[in-house]
């Protein structure tokens, strides 16, 4: 790990949203951020954590600024690892611009670049690459469970993990090496085979560990749900009044949906996305409508659940293409119960009798029967995206290495010498290091840092 205060520009930006605000934060970090407090102020900067009032100048005409609440972080006990200064000023556009342009013409400052605060705090040891991730993770999370998943991996609790599995894979590597380089010595007998338990126990842990669903994926995506039916079942009504507002265009007119509509929903504190589909039927009247048949089949493919819509007031007749795409990941949904009579719900409802498929009956103009999916959509979503009391990983690139550890492993148990063992282990030990940013990651960073928003 690279140690800290390697950098020789500072850096600063607006580390809060941009816009019209109550107190805006200007972050400054580097070797010349007291200096740059300094040349604000026209005062020797105050002791470490801190806060002062005080009135912020141009260096250059000496007009007021602002009235600021200033902060003051020495090396390395800050977020980045260096001297860092806050600026915490009234959140006016005029105000942000002042001081971000006073600052602009100070000797050794720039303005940071997306995620350069984070990177840095990276890169002088403050955190791992798991808990940069999970910054960019909890800045983004718009439910109570995404936060919470960001939160425990920011802590580091997905770091600790790896790290302790790479820690046993260092120790077994070790014996195995020492049996190597020293057989003709007096050590104990069988030093290599004695790990063979620890290598394949460390396997399995992994397999338990990727086998999750991919829960930590799907909490930070959201769920996908894909509203499927027939024309004029009233799906696109249905998602209007799920989402609470006009979201989808509603219409008599059969084949009004042509793409695919999206709305991001909060069930329970999951994300969901919610997805309106094109009606489901033989004849399309054009090649538009036929390409939006096929993307709504796609849609619901690799969607996580369905709500299959049919119209209550055509039962007991159920659309045979919506029948079709009914699993066990499906919600079963009698829209327009408002216009229908029991001659059309009670031979409806006898079609499906399967419980985990009992139709919910619905009318999204009334909104009866709403209040019920919604439930059933948060049942699905939590016994989808909840977790457990072990960390759930959240990336792809963490599903990756691990497969990849884990293969290394496998190879080093069938290995016929210790030689080709010993490498097997060292290369699952890598896998698991880059996860972390342990070894080999130079490639990785501008990748991971580059959707962070510029201030962190």
């Amino acid at each position: 790990m690279v140690t800290t205060n390697l950098f020789t520009t500072t850096i600063y930006a607006l580390a809060t949203a941009p816009g019209r605000s109550g107190v805006a934060v200007v972050r400054i970090s580097g070797p010349q951020a007291g200096s740059a407090l300094a040349a604000l102020t026209g005062r020797t900067p105050p002791a470490p954590r801190r806060a002062v009032l005080t009135k912020l100048r141009d260096p250059r005409t000496g007009d007021a600024l602002d009235d600021a609440l200033v902060l003051r972080f020495t090396a390395p006990a800050s977020f980045t690892g260096e001297d860092v200064v806050e600026l915490h000023l009234h959140g006016g556009r005029a105000v942000v611009t002042g001081v971000i342009e006073a600052l602009a013409i100070l000797p050794g400052l720039r303005l940071a670049e997306p995620g350069e605060f984070t990177r840095r705090a990276f890169e002088n040891g403050k955190l791992d690459l798991t808990e940069a991730e999970a910054v960019a993770d909890l800045i983004d999370a718009e439910t109570t469970a995404q936060r919470r998943q960001a939160l425990r991996q920011m802590e580091g609790a997905l770091g600790k993990l790896y790290d302790g599995w790479r820690e046993r894979l260092t120790r077994a590597l070790a014996h195995i090496e020492a049996d190597i380089d020293f057989a003709e010595d007096d050590l104990p007998g069988g030093v290599a085979d004695a790990v063979r338990p620890v290598i394949a126990g460390l396997a399995n842990e992994i397999a338990t560990h990727l086998d999750d669903g991919g829960r930590g994926e799907r909490l930070r995506e959201g769920l996908h749900i894909a509203i499927v039916g027939a024309p004029n079942a009233g799906k696109s009504s249905l998602l209007n009044a799920l989402a609470r507002r006009d979201a989808a265009i509603v219409s008599a007119r059969a084949g009004t949906t042509r793409d695919i509509i999206e709305v991001h929903l909060d069930l329970g504190g999951y994300p969901v996305v919610l997805a309106d589909t094109a009606g489901l039927r033989e004849a399309a009247a054009d090649e538009v409508e036929e390409e939006g048949i096929r993307r709504a089949r796609d849609r619901a493919a690799r969607a996580d659940v369905k709500v299959a819509v049919f119209d209550a007031t055509t039962l007991p007749d159920l659309d045979p293409a919506t029948l079709d795409l009914i699993d066990a990941d499906t919600v079963v949904v009698f829209n327009k119960t408002d216009l229908a009579t029991d001659g059309n719900l009670r031979p409806g409802l006898s079609l499906i009798v399967a419980p985990i498929l009992a139709p919910i009956l619905v009318s999204a103009h009334t909104g009866a029967g709403l209040k019920a999916l919604e439930e059933k959509l948060t049942v699905f979503s939590a016994d989808r995206l909840a977790i457990g009391s072990a960390p759930s990983l959240t990336r792809a690139r963490h599903r990756a290495a691990l497969m990849e550890c884990r293969e290394s492993l496998l190879r080093a148990l069938d290995a016929p010498l210790p030689e080709l063992a010993a490498e097997d282990v060292r290369l699952a030990s890598r896998a698991l290091g880059r996860i972390t940013g342990r070894v080999d990651v130079e490639d990785l960073l501008d990748v991971i840092f580059q959707d962070f928003c510029i201030g962190k």
